[in-house]
């Protein structure tokens, strides 16, 4: 059976950025499925409070409604804690075998300072996305030897940036699916 991905984040929104960025991976690595994962707790971020739960994992479904390659787990949204990587991966080592880790660049520079990092490596394959005009440097830890680059499109768009341009009553047309947009507005979030 094909690998699976996991792909992890606070998703505050899940934006276009997040979506095309995920489908050239499944794409690239050949995939059975991607599965977006909202964090509870960011634990490079704990004092940050992310929109309700409800609402993220909400805008998730709604994103990959029609993308049959594409799933969601609430499994770190239900845990009342802080969500670790690691425990994800272990989670899902139970249904299976080849598991896929999806991070972005900047994570790979933090990843040394991730809870059991060689832990992670050993139970699943460290998936990069990295941006063409992204230089890899290589040496900075020993992780950047042990991960898979891949080569994903520079797509300027960030959740901050969706917040605050709602904050500013300015369109977010095209940054978000239709679904997503329609649900923010409906929900009053980021106002």
């Amino acid at each position: 059976m094909k690998p699976i991905g996991i792909y992890g984040g606070t998703f505050d929104p899940i934006h276009i950025g997040h979506l095309i960025c995920a489908q050239v991976v499944l794409e690239k690595r050949n995939l059975e499925k991607i599965f977006f994962v909202p964090c509870k707790i960011s634990p490079f971020k704990q004092n940050e409070k992310p929109t309700e739960d409800k609402h993220r994992l909400e805008m998730i479904k709604l994103s990959i409604t029609n993308s049959p390659h594409f799933d969601f787990s609430d499994y770190e949204i239900n845990n009342e804690r802080v969500s670790y990587t690691i425990d994800t991966i272990k989670e899902f080592k139970k249904y299976y075998q080849n598991i896929e880790l999806i991070i972005g660049y900047d994570n790979l520079v933090l990843f040394d300072k991730w809870k059991e990092p060689d832990k992670i490596l050993e139970l699943a394959k460290l998936i990069v996305m990295k941006r063409v005009n992204e230089i890899p440097t290589k040496g900075k830890h020993k992780y950047f030897d042990k991960a898979i680059l891949v080569d994903t499109p520079t797509i300027e768009i960030s959740s901050t940036e969706i917040r605050n341009r709602i904050k500013r009553r300015l369109t977010i047309n095209y940054l978000v699916p239709e679904a997503v947009k329609e649900y923010i507005y409906n929900n009053k979030l980021y106002i």
